[in-house]
This record gives C-alpha cells, sequence and structure tokens, in this order.
C-alpha cells in the first residue's frame, strides 16, 4: 500500500488506547475515540480502513455502536474487530452476529493484536482489488459487444442473403445482447449481494421471456431428445399466449435463463423440461421441473454460493443468482427431489 491504513481505536480507558497505539503506530495511522458518539463521528468524517471496537463503554456500548455502523451505507463495509474483557462465549458470539469479523481480549497480547489487523486489512485489499477488477473486465467487455452486436445488421444491409445465412447472423447479434445482458447482470448481482441493488419493477408477458430462454437452449435440448414445455395454469400453452408480471424482466430471463439451463444438463436424454407459471390472489409461483436427482451432497447447499457436483464446467452460480433474484422480488425460492424429478420453485407475492 502507497499509505498508511487508517485504525481507528475506541476505548473509554485511556490506557487502553496507548498500548493500541504504541502497538500500531509503526504501521497505521491510528485515531482514537474514548466513546460511542465520538467513534461514530469519526467512522464518518475519517472512513478508517478498520475499526478496534470496545465492548463496554458508558453511555453507547459496542453493539450499539456496531449497529448503527452497519446501518449506514457509509459505514456498513468497514470492518470491525471487537475488544472485550468478556469471557462469555455469548458475548462474542452476540458481537459476530451483528457484524464484527472478529475479536480480540484484554490483556492485549501484542502479537494477536497485530497478525489480527494485518491480516483483516490484507483480507479487506485483497476483495477490493477483485472488484476492481472485474468492474475494469464489466466495462471493457462492452466496448468489442458494440461490434458483435452492430455488425451482424450492417452485413444484411450490403446485400441479399439466403435464409439460412440470415439467421446465423441474427443468432450471432442474439448472442452478443446476451452476452451484454449477462455483463449488466452481474454487476446487479454484486450490488444485491452488498445490499444496494435498486429495484424498479414493470409490467411484462413473462410467458414471452420463457420462450426466449428456451431458445437459447433449443439446440441443446434437440442434440440430448430432450422437449422444452411451457404451462400456464396447468395446461399447455399455446402459441402468443401470455402470462402477465410485474417485476424486472431482465432479472427474470437471467433467473430462468440458469433454471432452465441446469434442468438441461441434470436431465437424462430423452427427457423433458417444464416450466410452469401460476397465479393466486396473493402470490405468483414460477417452477422449473426436470427428470433426475439432486446429488446428495448438494441437496442442504442448493442454493448457496458456488455450490456444484460433478460437472466439468459450471461455477456453481446458477441457483445462487436465482435466489438473490427471487430475494430482490421480495420473494423466496425453494427445491424438491422426489420420485425422480427436480422441482425448483420461485414464489413471489403479487
Amino acid at each position: 500500500m502507497s499509505h498508511k491504513p487508517t485504525v481507528l481505536a475506541v476505548d473509554d480507558t485511556p490506557e487502553n488506547l496507548h498500548v493500541l497505539m504504541d502497538l500500531l503506530k509503526d504501521d497505521y495511522a491510528i485515531i482514537a475515540a474514548k466513546d460511542g458518539e465520538k467513534a461514530l463521528k469519526l467512522a464518518h468524517s475519517k472512513e478508517p480502513d478498520i475499526i478496534l471496537l470496545d465492548v463496554m463503554m458508558p453511555g453507547m456500548d459496542g453493539y450499539e455502536v456496531i449497529k448503527r455502523l452497519k446501518s449506514e451505507e457509509r459505514t456498513k463495509d468497514i470492518p470491525v474487530v471487537f475488544v472485550t474483557s468478556l469471557s462469555e462465549a455469548g458475548d462474542e458470539t452476540r458481537g459476530l452476529a451483528l457484524g464484527a469479523i472478529d475479536y480480540i481480549t484484554k490483556p492485549f497480547n501484542p502479537d494477536i493484536v497485530k497478525a489480527r489487523v494485518r491480516n483483516h486489512l490484507e483480507l479487506r485489499e485483497a476483495v477490493r482489488m477483485r472488484e476492481d477488477v472485474e468492474r475494469i473486465m464489466r466495462h471493457d467487455l462492452k466496448s468489442p459487444l458494440t461490434s458483435v452486436i452492430s455488425l451482424p445488421q450492417l452485413i444484411l444491409m450490403s446485400g441479399d442473403f439466403d435464409d439460412h445465412i440470415k439467421s446465423m447472423l441474427g443468432r450471432i447479434e442474439d448472442a452478443g445482447y446476451t452476452v451484454l445482458s449477462m455483463i449488466n447482470m452481474s454487476t446487479a448481482l454484486f450490488k444485491m449481494e452488498r445490499g444496494t441493488y435498486s429495484f424498479v419493477p414493470e409490467s411484462f408477458d413473462l410467458a414471452a421471456v420463457v420462450r426466449k430462454v428456451f431458445l437459447g437452449y433449443e439446440d441443446t435440448a434437440q442434440m440430448r431428445g430432450q422437449e422444452l414445455v411451457l404451462e400456464i395454469e396447468g395446461s399447455t400453452a399455446v402459441p402468443g399466449q401470455e402470462f402477465m408480471f410485474f417485476g424486472e424482466e431482465l432479472l427474470c430471463y437471467s433467473m430462468l435463463g440458469n433454471l432452465v439451463g441446469n434442468a438441461v444438463d441434470a436431465s437424462p436424454k430423452g427427457g423433458t423440461i417444464r416450466v410452469r407459471l401460476q397465479q393466486t390472489d396473493d402470490s405468483v409461483r414460477i417452477s422449473v421441473h426436470n427428470p433426475g436427482m439432486v446429488p446428495e451432497d448438494i441437496k442442504n447447499r442448493f442454493f448457496a454460493k458456488y455450490a456444484t457436483s460433478g460437472k466439468d464446467r459450471g461455477t456453481g452460480l446458477g441457483t445462487y443468482s436465482a435466489k438473490l433474484i427471487a430475494q430482490a422480488h421480495k420473494g423466496d425460492i425453494f427445491m424438491d427431489s422426489v420420485d425422480n424429478e427436480v422441482s425448483v420453485s420461485v414464489v413471489i407475492p403479487r
């Protein structure tokens, strides 16, 4: 790092502050607060890289301070390490549950204090670097995609082509838009994880979205002898039949794309993948059904990040992102695997 990271030490006992400052002053810029109110002001004005927070303080204790820190956008991502002389495990558990990343105990062990601060700052820096690289990649990928999306139409305008060539050029254009949607979606999912996503729903035809998803998997399904079926209110949908839904179309396209893609991969040859759309007075149910069974090793972590089993490819992010999207719609997602059929259902309140 080109500058010293800033450590905010918070303790109502001056002797403890002096000990912490002496331990860390050679490697870090130290700012100190003797009470919760001063700590919150410094956290807002100085934006420290890490906070060492005493639990037991008169007036506003450490628990209240971390609650306020985590409730505000500007300070919620600052890592907090609790400093405590309490011996009960329950106090440490409570601090971790409120968002603390670690704790150190009094009297201070110099090596432990230095190691904990160093490790957590290095971890935070690694996360920042990863996020910066991802943002740069998302930005830089959009430039070449402009050519992928625009060139097919320019080629079509330059001559008279048969239907086969037109179809292939159309697929190139669609693929470009799909990749662009994926880039935009990665940004949205990143914000969902951080709790900063701004949800803006509107009315659209969800059945049309399902049909568009089916087109993306049509070739794979045909090669495997699989059938993709859309059902609306318990019956096979007729061409052009609508199912109006209030939500975000791009999010639903990504969610269904992941769930249908998983179903195609997991289904045996000749299997039928069904997407069922149903609504009641108070909710909408979107479910994807396919023959097969969920492996035992991922049943209990089906929607966890990076959950995957027995695949040479894939990131294990499909069902995790589907869960984030369902939650963005104020809904929930469930999985059942019984009688050689897997069903994943998203239930969203109306």
